[in-house]
Order: structure tokens, then sequence, then C-alpha cells
């Protein structure tokens, strides 16, 4: 008979609680919200459980509830009513800055991420050319400047630019600077791939690619899945720029990008499980094909494990019934 080794210690789950290397606590935790202009209640977002889009008074109730149930920091998305080309209004989410810090004041932690495929009318990242066919980058890094500005102005706690233009965080860290923001902190989405996990979060956001465009898709300036190279080019510029927190997204079918810069670049390393990531487990527990809380705190464990100290989760608000063993 083969003796008891290896699996002696995994027998009582005394045990195996006792010897976990990896663990993960809500306050890891970052709960995306989507305040959206122009919307007479609140919207459901299909495929995801529990996720909103808000308007200006059901999020401010959203985020008291999150709070009530332990979860303190969140990554804001302002949907604007109107697109343009240029001249963006950040208007929108700027109020909702102020009134979500006016509000809850330091009980909270509040990043604001910094794109513009909300606020454009072909849902490009971007100032696009002339033809439509390119976004023109130190035109769109002057409008992120701009935004990050404004979003500080009214109490972002963190910018989070997630366009993938080149510069970007050291223009915004100097436009913060120069407008006497040195402590706010920016969280740089600086290995952002072009992937097929983002389909629910662009519904949320109304911030899809235009077909009829000659710019199809975001491949010309997010990273390709098959040049994982670049994310640690992208992620050290970032860090020389001035980023104080380095991001991965998304995060399952890229733990092995996570792992190596994390181990490559000391910073705070955040994740983002995308909504495509979370609608896989919300949808197969709908079938029952998955337990849905167990399967969460899986791929939480995974994100901790392949380095990453801070968790962007659309989950996020049901840590208590999930982290409670």
């Amino acid at each position: 008979m083969v003796e008891l080794n290896l699996r002696r210690v995994r027998l009582n789950r005394h045990l195996r609680t006792a010897m976990r290397e990896c663990r993960v606590h809500r306050n890891q935790l970052i709960q995306p919200v989507f305040a959206v202009d122009g919307i007479d209640g609140r919207e459901t977002i299909a495929g995801l459980d529990e996720v909103y889009r808000d308007t200006p008074d059901s999020l401010l109730a959203q985020i008291e509830a999150d709070l009530a149930a332990g979860i303190d920091k969140f990554l804001l998305f302002g949907v604007p009513r109107d697109k343009h080309l240029t001249g963006f209004d950040h208007g929108f989410a700027s109020e909702r800055i102020a009134a979500i810090k006016n509000r809850f004041g330091t009980d909270l932690w509040l990043a604001v991420d910094v794109c513009l495929c909300s606020y454009t009318t072909h849902g490009h990242c971007g100032v696009l050319n002339e033809a439509g066919d390119y976004v023109v980058n130190d035109a769109t890094v002057a409008e992120l400047a701009a935004a990050a500005t404004q979003y500080a102005d009214a109490g972002a706690d963190c910018v989070a630019p997630s366009d993938m233009m080149d510069g970007r965080v050291g223009a915004i860290r100097a436009a913060l600077d120069a407008r006497g923001h040195e402590r706010v902190t920016v969280m740089s989405y600086a290995a952002k791939f072009h992937s097929s996990f983002y389909g629910p979060f662009r519904a949320a956001a109304n911030s899809a690619p235009a077909a009829d465009n000659p710019l199809s898709d975001r491949s010309t300036y997010q990273l390709d899945p098959a040049r994982p190279s670049d994310a640690l080019l992208s992620a050290a510029r970032d860090d020389a720029e001035g980023a104080d927190i380095l991001m991965v997204k998304p995060g399952l079918p890229y733990l092995d990008v996570l792992a190596d810069l994390s181990a490559a670049i000391p910073k705070p390393w955040a994740v983002y499980q995308t909504s495509g990531e979370q609608a896989a487990i919300d949808v197969l527990a709908k079938h029952q094909l998955i337990g849905r809380d167990a399967a969460q705190a899986e791929t939480w464990t995974a994100f901790v494990r392949a380095g990453a100290q801070m968790i962007i989760s659309y989950a996020a608000r049901r840590a208590q019934a999930i982290l409670k063993d």
C-alpha cells in the first residue's frame, strides 16, 4: 500500500485552511460602477448578476449598500448622453465624482476610468484622423490629460487611463502635478489586450466601435494577445512615466503575463476580471453548470497567486458571501 504523505495534510479542512499560501480579502477588491446620463431608472446589464447602469440617485444608493457590505473601493465609468468627434464634455462624470465624495468622503477610495470610447461617435478610445482609420496619438493624449485633471478637480482619488495611447501616463501625471494634484494616484491599464472578453462592458458603457467605421476594432492600439513582450515594454514605460499602480486586463487569459510582470516590476499590481469573464461565471451558474461563488473565489485566488494585490471585479459587492469561508 502506498504511504500517505502529500495527501495527509489535505484530509482535514482545518489544516487546509491553515496552510493556504494565497488568501483573498475583500479589501483587495474594487467594484466597477456605471453612471449613465439620460436614463429614467437603473438598468440591468446582460450577462452580469447584480451589476447595473445607474442613474445619479441609484448610484449613490448602490455605493451606500456596497459600503455596508464591506466594499470601499470603486472604479467609476461615466457614460454621457451626447457623443462627439472632439471637444468632449466630462461634466456628467465630474458631477458624479463630486456627489460621491461629498456624500461618502474618505469612507471610500474612488478611481475613475479615463478613456474616450463612451464619448466618441465612432466608439474608439481617442480622436480619429479625417479618414477615420487611425487614432491620432497626441491629440488623444491631450484630451485624456484634460479629462483626468477635471476628474481630480472633482475629487477623484485615482485616475485610470485605459486607452493604451503612447505617453498618456506621463502627460496625465504632468497635468495633475501642474494642477496641484500630486496626491492623486494614477492606475494605468498598462497591459490591456485586444480581447474578446469585453462584450457586456461595451453594452453597459455604450462604447462598442461603430461597425461602419474604417477602423473596425481596437487592434491598432490595444496589445496583441500573441505578443506578450509588448506587455512588458508598455508596463515598463508606464512605470517610468509615473504610474503608481499597474494593471493587466483581461485577467484569467493573461495570468502568465500578470505573473511575469509582477515579478519583473516591483510596483502594486491590479488585475481586471473583465465583463466577459464575469458573464462566463454568472451565465454558467444560471444553468447550474458551475457553483457561482466557489468559481468566483477560485478565480480571485488565481489572480493573487499570479501577483495581483488588487482585483477589479464585478462580483466584488458579493465578497462577504463568497469569502465567508
